[in-house]
């Protein structure tokens, strides 16, 4: 059955879907990015109050600022904007269809619709989920990067901007010439202080095109930070024949972990849904929640989706399963990251551990190594290098964090243990290749890369520890290194003295 408004009331027997009337719904947030972790997260959220029979005046409107979000767009706009969730548990699945995104704006060079959209009154949130690497932040000093030739662009054409950024201030330079207010900008994105962040990146860009509108965003929009946590994979062909075996004819359907949270500060200016009656957390402590979850899960996942892409284990959860690496993911989150993570409002840094471990853990998440390893040149100085400072700062265990930037440079040599290729998979690939297969013989030319390892390449104890990984796992192999580190055999020992 084609998934639509007509067909809702058809859908297989077991199905959960909108028991609100679509057709009454109004828009009040603009989305930037309609990717799975969006539909499957923030819209979930929205979708559930409407369910309540709440914020119906707060519907979706999906956007994109890029020439390959067409062929999402359209695959949306066919099906009406709704979307069919699998959540997959290790006990079962459970499916439901989600109507809280109305509408999806064209996409088109100069962003012009999608000015005008953010323009209208009846927007008050501007969400994005643009990706870690999405802010244009030098991922060393955190500060806004005004040289990139998009922002370049964007500063000299302001009304045909490139990016999602350039089309938020031009849609508040109308939306102050015409009195319509500010509205508030939401990052969705896993990076700590996101809004923050947000506000960096719109109100610099604003300020290189006219001060006094810097100066008026600055000053009267808001912009939340958050933490956003759910794992979403990748969707592809199996996914949309599951939907398929379900009695659903859905092209874009998205599966999901049986775990959500949502946790942000109450700072916006021109009104919000009422998250925390579907249990977001409002606090003004969201730094507490996004370090715990930013430097064990997402930092997690960098410490053994290398590991795996080298030893050909597809999946994070045939990660964890593999002896080695799952027990790669437990030293090194509580030796190594856990000394700095704090304890938040019902939750232990250890216990928090533990439930990532069965998380990761889960066979019916099919999340791939490869999806979790992309854009490592983003994720490794957002979520893996500032935990290095904080060790060398503080004197506590570096061991596992040096592995896991070794096993990162081995990984981006291209071509597993097995012999088979590693895709490009990062947006500056060929030159983490080459740098990659020069550090084979010379590791400190891996540290050499200044825009992701900074300062890092000068001390002493981490570089002279990253060279023992490397030529380890070089010279005898993935699994010697983490059998030597893990403390499972005498080569434990002979890796520290090498």
């Amino acid at each position: 059955m084609k998934l639509a408004n007509t067909t809702l009331a058809d859908l297989p027997k077991g199905v959960l879907r909108p028991e609100y009337d679509r057709a009454a719904l109004s828009a009040g947030i603009v989305h930037i990015g309609v990717g799975n972790f969006h539909r499957a997260h923030q819209s979930w959220y929205l979708h559930r109050l409407m369910q309540q029979g709440e914020a119906l005046d707060w519907a979706i409107v999906g956007a994109g600022v890029r020439a390959y979000d067409t062929e999402m767009r359209e695959r949306l706009v066919a099906q009406d904007c709704l979307t069919t969730l699998i959540e997959l548990s290790p006990e079962g699945q459970s499916t439901e269809v989600v109507g809280s995104m109305i509408d999806y704006v064209p996409i088109e060079d100069g962003n012009g619709a999608l000015i005008a959209r953010m323009s209208q009154s009846d927007i008050r949130i501007v969400a994005l989920t643009v990706t870690e690497s999405g802010y244009y932040v030098d991922p060393v000093t955190n500060a806004f990067h005004t040289a990139h030739p998009d922002i370049q662009h964007d500063a000299q054409h302001p009304d045909t901007p490139r990016t999602a950024f350039g089309a938020m201030v031009a849609a508040l330079r109308q939306r102050r010439a015409a009195g319509t207010g500010p509205f508030t900008g939401q990052s969705c994105d896993n990076l700590q202080g996101n809004g923050d962040i947000l506000r960096q990146t719109v109100v610099g860009l604003a300020r290189l095109q006219d001060s006094d509108l810097a100066d008026w965003i600055d000053e009267n929009c808001s912009f939340p930070n958050s933490m956003v946590d759910c794992i979403v994979p990748s969707t592809g062909p199996d996914l949309i024949e599951k939907a398929q075996a379900l009695g659903i004819d859905d092209t874009a359907p998205v599966s999901h972990e049986n775990f959500r949270q949502w946790v942000m500060e109450d700072d916006f200016c021109a009104g919000r849904p009422a998250w925390e009656n579907v249990g977001v957390t409002f606090t003004n402590d969201v730094h507490a929640f996004e370090t715990m979850k930013i430097r064990i899960l997402n930092a997690g996942h960098q410490v053994i989706t290398n590991v795996g892409e080298v030893l050909s284990l597809e999946t994070i959860s045939s990660c964890m399963d593999h002896a080695l690496v799952g027990a790669l993911f437990r030293k090194v989150a509580l030796e190594d990251i856990v000394p700095h993570v704090d304890a938040v409002p019902g939750m232990a840094p250890t216990d928090y551990v533990q439930l990532i471990h069965d998380r990761f853990s889960n066979p019916k998440i099919h999340d791939t190594t490869r999806r979790v390893a992309f854009d490592g040149s983003a994720r490794h100085p957002g979520f893996v290098l500032p935990l290095v400072r904080k060790a060398i700062a503080a004197g506590t265990p570096l061991e596992g964090l040096a592995l896991v930037e070794a096993a990162w440079a081995r990984m981006c040599q291209g071509e597993r243990e097995d012999g088979s290729e590693i895709l490009p998979n990062d947006p500056i690939w060929d030159k983490l290749q080459a740098v990659a297969k020069e550090a084979r013989a010379r590791p400190q030319a891996w540290l050499e890369q200044q825009s992701i390892y900074g300062e890092l390449a000068q001390n002493a104890k981490f570089s002279a520890t990253f060279e023992r990984w490397l030529h380890m796992i070089w010279n005898e192999g993935m699994e010697a290194a983490l059998t030597a580190y893990c403390g499972a055999s005498p080569n434990a020992e002979r890796a520290r003295e090498a």
